[in-house]
């Protein structure tokens, strides 16, 4: 009886989900890959050739009216990623979107991106961010192309119910006793079947192997997508940690270099992380009375990361900020991208998590044809 409704919730929750957590998760595979992919698809728009005469970038100042000059008037640059390597052209990002607004065009209202080289100030490319393929993918993946209020919501709403999928599957997955016949059906694909019990075994089989992998991409895209969530997630793992948010350093004056402060600021930031993968930096008015810059240091790995705060002038160093100064929950949500991603472990964990994400878009498909199959029996 317990196991008869069991299945009844699976089955159900499975149906109303399973053309939702298809997409998120076949998505998810195509982008896991993506910081290596978009190198191989369009190389002439982030290489450059390293320059022979130990040049340094131009000011950040004068890299941005730059860009800001190919750009609409109307379409603003906000957010400059760049990259310490000297064969790496920077990256000057000009967005803006309608939470409120529900499809895809609606909402992301303009995204462009100019790739420039630093050195020469030459632009590369003026890519229509909103049309690339990669950013639709991730769309997909985060919304459905239906906009953030609407397409974000019931990705969340699947993510969850995928999440109970997982566990009710497990119930039913459980062998009734431990022959080891009913065993090795359980973790075996026994190719020699009839197709109908190969799909059933299909399911089981590849839900058990990927069910803890599973677990964790599902809940670390919760945390990604309910507040409430990520703020009970870090308020349970902070009772376990005596570490408290701390500064890494006392505030210090830098020399100032340049009459932009932000410049001064990306002097100093550039100077002493030369081997970091990569730095972004969010474009503010130049009165503002702080200035930010986050510095990647492992290639795809968002929880290794140092952040600096510069005051208004940008020759003081008000404080800097890393993953080793945060508290255990606080620390925890830092590389829940590396997490979600499967970067935290880098290659090996990438392809895991590729893996995984293939199954789980698997999943729904067994599901439904075993589903259909029985329909049609009745």
């Amino acid at each position: 009886m317990k196991k008869e409704l069991f299945f009844q919730i699976h089955k159900w929750l499975g149906i109303l989900s399973g053309l939702i957590v298809f997409v998120v998760c076949i998505t998810g595979c195509i982008y896991t890959f993506y910081d290596e992919l978009k190198l191989q698809f369009y190389p002439d728009r982030y290489l450059i050739e390293t320059p022979t005469d130990n040049s340094t970038p131009l000011p950040l100042s004068n890299l941005t009216k730059l860009a800001q000059a190919a750009l609409p008037a109307n379409e603003k640059i906000t957010r400059v990623d760049l990259y310490p390597a000297s064969n790496r052209t920077w990256i000057f990002r000009a967005q803006k979107t309608d939470e409120a607004a529900f499809g895809y065009g609606r909402y992301q209202q303009y995204y462009k991106r100019v790739f420039l080289d630093p050195y020469t100030g030459n632009i590369r490319f003026v890519e229509n961010t909103k049309y690339e393929f990669f950013q639709v993918v991730l769309q997909l993946h985060m919304n459905l192309l239906l906009g953030k209020k609407m397409g974000a919501l019931l990705v969340n709403i699947a993510t969850s119910l995928f999440l109970v999928l997982l566990l009710t599957g497990m119930v039913l997955w459980w062998p009734r006793n431990w022959k080891w016949k009913n065993l090795r059906r359980a973790i075996w694909l026994n190719t020699s079947v009839k197709w109908k019990r190969l799909v059933y075994d299909l399911h089981n089989v590849s839900g058990f192997y990927s069910l803890f992998f599973a677990i964790i991409l599902s809940f670390t895209g919760l945390v990604f997508g309910f507040e409430s969530v990520k703020k009970n997630y870090v308020r349970f793992f902070n009772q376990f940690s005596d570490a408290t948010l701390k500064k890494e350093i006392q505030p210090q004056t830098i020399p100032g270099v340049f009459s932009d402060p932000l410049d001064n600021a990306l002097y100093f930031t550039l100077a002493n992380n030369s081997q970091a993968d990569m730095m972004s930096i969010r474009l503010r008015n130049s009165n503002q009375n702080q200035h930010d810059i986050q510095v990647r240091l492992k290639p795809n790995r968002t929880g290794s990361f140092r952040w600096y705060y510069f005051d208004g002038s940008g020759t003081q160093i008000k404080e800097i900020r890393s993953g080793s100064t945060l508290a255990l929950g606080d620390r925890l949500v830092t590389l829940n991208f590396d997490l979600h991603t499967g970067s935290i472990g880098g290659i090996p964990t990438r392809i895991l998590a590729f893996i995984v994400s293939l199954i789980g878009a698997a999943l729904p498909v067994t599901g439904y044809i075993m589903w259909w199959n029985k329909r049609k029996k009745k």
